[in-house]
């Protein structure tokens, strides 16, 4: 059985361990905090015992499933005998370079390391090794064990068959690689991203209400959800961070991130993980209840 190391057990780390996992590859899960271990592995094990309860799986694809994951606090030990690593640390270029860094020192020659970046350059994530070759983007969507979008992002050097490679192993996953050449935002956040901070000014500038914008985008352009709910579900500080890579990579003004955005994000107003954003959270509910500050 093959092993891979996903480093960190954020939503997007435990959830690609997750798919991983039941895909009958042997994980290693890795992350500085303990507690945060902890809560992914609680995490993943509640969403496979709702698949068990919904008969998508049985019990006993369960328990592999859950035998399939090991953690690790140092990087070192869970690098060990992967042929994959795939990063999925904070959106942060800096943090992501350190890792990649040791990632260089640590991994044998041959090991493909991927990150699961929604914006940051391949290419420069792959200058700090030793290997352009073999670093690669795997942008997989949130929640990963639902959606089926891998985005595959070829950095300038990354070569055919370790792209060939990633495209068959997704595919292997249960999901739909996409190949996308490494421009600031890819394809998926190239085009969200401005979709997202439109609608923010729209609100800014009193063109229309939450509820009003969103609805708009929910029925008139079939959205399963409006875009000011999915920033909050996204974080308003991840989409800050985007539109900042955006703005700086293309230098072009239609990519200026809306000032209530960056105020918003500023004052800890994050969305659904800091319990408000467009909407609040925390309230017992799946109702959309619109933050008080946006009420008429």
């Amino acid at each position: 059985m093959q092993q891979v190391t996903v480093i960190g057990a954020g939503t997007m780390g435990n959830g690609i361990a997750h798919v991983f996992a039941m895909n009958d590859f042997k994980v290693n899960l890795v992350d500085i905090s303990q507690p945060a271990l902890d809560k992914a592995l609680a995490t993943i094990e509640k969403n496979l015992g709702r698949m068990v309860a919904k008969e998508k799986i049985t019990q006993e694809k369960q328990d592999a499933t859950l035998a399939n994951l090991t953690t690790h606090t140092e990087l070192a030990k869970g690098v060990e005998g992967s042929f994959l690593v795939v990063e999925a640390a904070t959106e942060n270029i800096d943090l992501k370079l350190k890792i990649f860094q040791d990632l260089e020192e640590l991994c044998a020659d041959d090991v493909i390391l991927a990150t699961n970046t929604s914006s940051i350059s391949i290419t420069k994530i792959a200058a700090v090794t030793n290997r352009a070759d073999k670093v690669i983007g795997m942008h997989f969507m949130n929640p990963v064990p639902v959606m089926k979008l891998v985005e595959i992002i070829r950095g300038y050097a990354t070569s055919d068959a370790v792209t060939q490679q990633i495209m068959d192993l997704s595919r292997k996953l249960g999901k739909v690689p996409v190949e996308v050449n490494d421009y600031p935002g890819f394809v998926a956040n190239r085009i969200l991203m401005p979709m997202i901070n439109e609608a923010i000014y729209s609100l800014y500038e009193g063109v229309a209400g939450v509820e009003e914008i969103d609805t708009v985008m929910k029925l008139g352009m079939a959205h399963p959800m409006g875009p000011l709910q999915l920033a909050d579900f996204i974080g308003l500080d991840v989409c800050l961070s985007i539109l900042h890579v955006l703005h700086d990579g293309f230098g072009d003004p239609k990519y200026r991130p809306c000032p209530l955005l960056v105020n918003m994000v500023t004052a800890g107003y994050k969305g659904v993980k800091s319990g408000e954003g467009f909407y609040t959270y925390g309230h017992g509910t799946k109702d959309l209840v619109v933050a008080d500050r946006f009420k008429k």
